[in-house]
């Protein structure tokens, strides 16, 4: 992983919108400019949880493949 990351939150097994409602809150306790890797592994949140953060005001660094079911999405807050 190139990009240092400031929290990790680990979702797998939760699905959307608990993805985007748990990556929300966490990248809420970040401060400015902090970045936040969400590790998901339902299919839809790979495209969801980006485009929400996005919505938010928040930079999309990398979505990425970990493995065969697992997802790394880099967010950097706003």
């Amino acid at each position: 992983m190139s990009e240092e990351c400031d929290l990790e939150l680990d979702i797998k097994g939760e699905v959307c919108p608990f993805t985007f409602v748990k990556s929300k809150l966490a990248i809420e306790e970040l401060e400015t400019g902090q970045v936040l890797r969400v590790i998901v592994d339902h299919l839809p949140a790979i495209e969801n949880v980006p485009r929400s953060m996005t919505h938010e005001g928040h930079e999309i660094i990398s979505v990425s493949r970990i493995n065969d079911t697992d997802w790394a999405i880099l967010v950097r807050k706003a």
